[in-house]
């Protein structure tokens, strides 16, 4: 209410209000510094725009008003002067100015008669509200404090306060007035006033002698502008004002509809209540949209703080994928580039090896030439010149070309994507439901399960969605928590994955995909394969010349002539370690045991090309073989004995046991990539694969 008690043009509690012909209220003595004067007959100028809040009433210069045509308001004449025996008279024409006054809420402009200010009636019922809400205030002053009023501003130990702002209805010290509330800019408008003292506020609500107050005098009765001895009877509902009988008795409210005062009284009371009722319902509705609006504040704070955190999980989730697709391309450009070095590899190794024996047979012929003996020359000329001619013909133009060019074509084009990104925004508005991508799939762990070296999985679809799924992709991690890769793309739901590392822990996942995207992965499973590697000699790799028997471990062959098979399994990782038990062994024969790659020749001894790592070994004596025999050591097989193979890919060795005793050195070193157990062997050497062996800790050094 406090705002309703405050003069518009000094912001304090009124102070003699006068009610102008607008309705509003002002002070006495703010009236007067607004009034300005016109000269005779000028039209006051028009105001600037209305409603301004920057307003400057106190300043004349730029005070501007609205015209009695433009406001809708005829000029106000409280009274007009009478001659002793009640005929009126106008007054005379003086050589003056007019004065005007313009209200300082709604710009409406009234023209002052010779009795200036006097002539607007004092609104005695807001004095009166005034007063009693000014003693309410100093009886609860009086009552709750027991000295000076303190600053309001002050951090620790308030001291006295100095002044008073009737606007912001604080207390200042005198620190804290120059230091929050100087007198200058938007502040300088505001009144300064020093603080009401205890004393001042008892003596205000006691009275001599320590007695209660006396009760407020009742005001006097409102008295007629025209008559002023007369107090007002009755109510002009045409005029609407109070009217009192003298001007009854005059008549000029003659032909107007008067009424009692205390009927009108009692019904715009009743209309003022009646229309407090519809404001106060406005008012309820207005604190509860208020309730509303500062729970939305807060529930704009929370959903402004989770939708951050989803737009940031977003983005992740772009960068994590565009981490995944970055290392899925370079492990391409890797596997390319290591394919190119070693096809070069292999092609300078063979090339190495025809250009060392020609060379050799080059020496030999110019050796065989510098002898003098025809006969002997005749008994071997034919076979050097077929051996001359067939080394030529090695020569030939595709083997003096790179198998492979030194220039990786792989293009990736990123402009599309690069586009797109520029061009991520926010939709505004609610998502429509659609065609989405499909939910996260279900591995079913009582179906999942690791056998040897393989890992079967099994999903199922958890939600339905309205487009149909296209198929699966599965991936598994390196086994050793590093980059997942796909290993299986389809529409089955169950998928073995063999040829993985023994003795690791593999992480695998699965998504679905259809029409409109790839949809979320599913969570995670761990599987872990077996510790020792159990395996069988490969039927399917095996020269035509070898027999398998004994559910596959035991090997026979049919030829005269070494025959290679090869293991089930491979091994890139882990120390391994497996033998080979001699179940026949006729005529001296020299088998060979070892490991090689998948590509290896088939139709001759392991270890006389490039792909085979091995040993052959007779009866006495034994040869490390790799593109030649190397390392000759004593000691042999018979029957009965085992021959033991151990690979050891964290020191990139192969060693080799004969009846659990190292034989010879360390066979090689530096072994790197894929390895497969490997024997060759011919018909008068039978053996049998023993497997998922545990590395021996006392084998003889």
């Amino acid at each position: 209410m406090d705002e309703e008690l405050k003069c518009p043009v000094c912001g304090s509690l009124f102070k003699e209000p006068i009610l102008l012909p607008c309705s509003h209220n002002v002070c006495l003595m703010c009236a007067r510094n607004i009034t300005v004067q016109t000269p005779d007959g000028e039209t006051p100028a028009q105001s600037r725009a209305s409603g301004s809040s920057d307003y400057d009433y106190l300043d004349m210069d730029k005070m501007s008003l609205y015209s009695e045509t433009d406001s809708g308001y005829g000029s106000f004449t409280p009274c007009q002067l009478k001659s002793p025996n009640g005929v009126r008279v106008f007054p005379p024409v003086l050589p003056q100015r007019h004065c005007s006054l313009t209200c300082p809420l709604c710009h409406r402009s009234v023209s002052l008669d010779e009795r200036g200010l006097r002539g607007f009636p004092r609104n005695r019922l807001l004095e009166s509200i005034v007063a009693r809400c000014q003693q309410n205030r100093a009886s609860s002053s009086s009552s709750s404090s027991s000295g000076a009023p303190k600053c309001q501003l002050c951090d620790r130990n308030p001291v006295d306060a100095t002044v008073m702002c009737e606007q912001c209805d604080v207390y200042y010290c005198g620190a804290c007035q120059q230091r929050c509330h100087p007198s200058r800019g938007p502040l300088a408008k505001h009144r300064l006033v020093p603080p009401p003292r205890q004393a001042a506020a008892g003596g205000a609500a006691m009275a001599p002698g320590g007695g209660q107050q006396p009760p407020v005098a009742a005001r006097k009765p409102a008295t007629c502008v025209d008559h002023e001895a007369e107090n007002f009877s009755m109510y002009c509902c045409s005029c609407r004002a109070p009217v009192c009988t003298k001007c009854l008795e005059e008549g000029k409210h003659g032909k107007h509809d008067v009424r009692p005062l205390a009927v009108m009284w009692k019904q715009h009371k009743c209309q003022l209540s009646q229309a407090l009722n519809g404001v106060s319902d406005k008012a309820k509705d207005a604190k509860e949209f208020l309730v509303q609006l500062k729970n939305m504040l807060q529930q704009i704070q929370e959903n402004g703080v989770e939708f951050e955190a989803c737009f940031v999980a977003q983005c992740d989730s772009l960068i994590e994928a565009l981490t995944r697709q970055k290392a899925k391309l370079l492990t391409k450009v890797t596997k390319e580039k290591e394919y190119k070095l070693k096809v070069v590899r292999d092609q300078i190794t063979h090339c190495t090896m025809k250009l060392r024996q020609t060379t050799g047979m080059m020496e030999y012929c110019l050796e065989v030439l510098k002898e003098n003996d025809p006969s002997g020359y005749l008994q071997i000329s034919d076979a050097l010149i077929k051996r001359v001619t067939s080394s030529q013909d090695q020569w030939v133009k595709g083997a003096l070309e790179p198998k492979v060019s030194s220039d990786f074509d792989l293009v990736l084009n990123t402009d599309s994507l690069l586009q797109t990104i520029l061009q991520l925004d926010f939709c505004h508005g609610k998502v429509e439901p659609g065609p989405s991508v499909p939910a996260a799939p279900l591995l079913q762990l009582e179906k999942c399960c690791t056998r040897n070296n393989s890992a079967t999985l099994a999903w199922r679809v958890t939600v339905p969605t309205s487009n149909p799924i296209d198929g699966y992709i599965l991936e598994l991690d390196d086994g050793n928590g590093g980059q997942y890769r796909e290993v299986y793309v389809g529409r089955e739901t169950v998928c073995t994955v063999d040829g993985l590392h023994f003795n690791s822990s593999y992480n695998a996942r699965v998504k679905a995909y259809n029409t409109i995207g790839v949809g979320p992965y599913s969570k995670t499973v761990v599987l872990k394969t077996s510790d020792v590697a159990w395996f069988t000699f490969d039927p399917s790799s095996a020269h035509r010349d070898i027999v398998l028997s004994n559910e596959n471990l035991t090997v026979s062959c049919n030829s005269y002539d070494d025959r290679v098979v090869l293991g089930t399994a491979a091994f890139s990782k882990g120390v391994h370690y497996w033998e080979v038990r001699i179940d026949r062994y006729d005529n001296h024969p020299d088998p060979a045991f070892g490991v090689a790659r998948i590509n290896t020749m088939k139709d001759m001894m392991l270890g006389k090309d490039d792909k085979a790592w091995a040993m052959y070994v007779d009866n006495n004596r034994s040869w490390f073989m790799h593109n030649s025999h190397t390392n000759r050591a004593e000691g042999g097989i018979n029957k009965g004995s085992t021959v033991g193979i151990l690979l050891d890919l964290v020191k990139r060795t192969l060693t080799f046991y004969i009846n659990q005793k190292q034989h010879g050195p360390t066979a090689f070193d530096s072994l790197d990539g894929v390895f497969v157990p490997a024997v060759s062997l011919n018909r008068n050497v039978q053996v049998t694969l023993v497997t998922g062996l545990e590395v021996p800790k006392n084998l003889n050094q």
